[in-house]
């Protein structure tokens, strides 16, 4: 990013991106916590999610607060308004990333007071590993403004969207085969869905990233139309 005469603008930008990784952080563990007690059962962890989630939206609140303050107060142009425009973003992304977490702890909560019907052998594990890979690439792209770590993270998006397909086809044929599987499978499917949003939203910030960088609106871009968007540019 470029450097100004005004040493405290620099210092204000640089907070702005360190506020934006922190929540990313905060984001990140929330994810992991809401796994963990989704597959140990614990409801303490689930519990402890849904509380937290509060955090992330009062991180949201106080760095759009300074973003807007930043717009008044300097006026940025070209590079600086679009890094300030893309933390503004994030922040959005990253707090419904947090929602997420709080979905899939809620549901989780309930499936496990629920009594078991049925067998489902449904592994959600690896998708959420892949779309917190995700928003990590993405998070480390935007913190040292590397478009190699933002691309690989849009490539693993369809790897994510390939594996809810085959959650929901498991579960929809589970549904078929013995009723009293549909509550339980329902829930499971809105889990999965909840995963496959975190790896969007993750798609997202990647973008903004490209945005903060090169000044291109990559939106509805597939990877591949990406990188070549980056490479003629």
């Amino acid at each position: 990013m470029s450097d100004h005469t005004s040493k405290n603008f620099d210092l204000e930008l640089e907070s702005l991106r360190t506020r934006v990784l922190q929540m990313g952080g905060l984001a990140e563990e929330q994810i992991r916590k809401s796994i963990e007690g989704l597959y140990s059962g614990d409801q303490l962890i689930l519990e402890s999610v849904i509380r937290d989630d509060d955090l992330i939206n009062q991180m949201e609140i106080q760095i759009e607060a300074s973003c807007y303050q930043v717009i008044a107060r300097r006026q940025p142009t070209a590079v600086d308004l679009r890094m300030v425009v893309s933390v503004l973003k994030a922040i959005s992304d990253l707090e419904r990333v947090g929602d997420k977490a709080r979905k899939i702890a809620r549901l989780g909560i309930s499936l496990t007071s629920q009594p078991a019907a049925g067998t489902l052998n449904i592994e959600l594990s690896h998708m959420a590993e892949t779309s917190l890979k995700m928003l990590r690439m993405s998070l480390d792209g935007f913190a040292r403004l590397d478009l190699r770590l933002v691309t690989d993270a849009l490539h693993l998006d369809a790897l994510v969207n390939a594996e809810y397909q085959s959650v929901a086809r498991q579960l929809i044929t589970y549904m078929m085969e013995d009723p009293r599987t549909i509550t339980r499978s329902l829930d499971i499917l809105s889990i999965a869905k909840a995963i496959e949003r975190i790896g969007d939203h993750a798609s997202s910030i990647a973008e903004y990233v490209v945005f903060m960088v090169k000044g291109l609106n990559v939106r509805h871009a597939t990877a591949d139309e990406v990188e070549a968007k980056i490479a003629n540019s």
